[in-house]
């Protein structure tokens, strides 16, 4: 009789340790700094708004879009300056919030854009395991998304051959598992382009400072941006263009 109740007892304690230490996971986390946060204000050349899904960066554009999945356990918003500077050159950005901040957990969510939307022309991607995330989506997504773009990232899954892929790291990431990251950058398409951004690390393509285990950059944060923003901007649009938005 006693260690029947003792077993009562014992399960809910269980379950409350669980959710407990559940919760204190979901709250450690790299948080946005103060330039993502100016990055979330309109002005005359972007519109920023609060979606279902996340952010939506409305610049010029109105038939290109990028589905952009945020890195693990970081903020969401922390990708704004970048973001921003990528839709006032030319792409628009549907940013997606992650369920606990780890993009694992909604490796779907790009459908809720693709529903809000009615742009003619979609690319997806993301930054170390958001990118990761964002190749899983797009190899099964039937034709319906146009590019890919990894961030510090590699693809998860076998990617179509038509899928036009471009990939980015830094020389000073600390992060990247580039044995990892070699051997994985066989399953993208056999035309896939890589960039290679000197002096830049892991971080530094989001705004939440530094990050555990990564190089020191060799260049600030808004160079590293503005030449992800360039490679991109040239790739997918081929004008060759470097953002013009003003710092926010």
């Amino acid at each position: 009789m006693h260690h029947k109740r003792m077993k009562r007892l014992f399960l809910p304690f269980l379950l409350l340790l669980v959710l407990c230490a559940g919760a204190l996971y979901a709250g450690q986390y790299y948080h946005a700094d103060s330039t993502a946060a100016a990055a979330l204000s309109s002005d005359s050349s972007v519109t920023v708004s609060e979606t279902d899904y996340g952010w939506h960066f409305d610049g010029p554009c109105d038939d290109t879009a990028l589905i952009f999945y945020p890195g693990a356990k970081v903020e969401e918003t922390a990708y704004a300056p970048l973001l921003r500077l990528l839709a006032a050159g030319g792409i628009d950005v549907c940013l997606v919030r992650m369920p606990l901040r780890l993009a694992i957990l909604g490796m779907n969510r790009a459908d809720a854009a693709l529903r809000a939307h009615s742009y003619s022309r979609w690319i997806i991607g993301g930054h170390s395991l958001g990118g990761a995330c964002a190749s899983h989506y797009a190899a099964k997504s039937s034709g319906r998304l146009d590019g890919l773009i990894l961030l510090a990232a590699y693809p998860m899954s076998r990617l179509p051959d038509d899928l036009d892929t471009l990939l980015l790291y830094g020389t000073e990431d600390g992060v990247l598992n580039r044995q990892a990251y070699d051997k994985k950058r066989s399953l993208a398409p056999a035309g896939a382009k890589e960039a290679v951004i000197e002096g830049g690390n892991h971080a530094q393509f989001g705004a939440y400072g530094s990050q555990k285990g990564d190089g020191a950059a060799r260049i600030p944060a808004r160079q590293q941006q503005e030449e992800t923003v360039r490679i991109i901007l040239q790739h997918f649009l081929q004008d060759g263009a470097a953002p013009s938005a003003p710092a926010p």
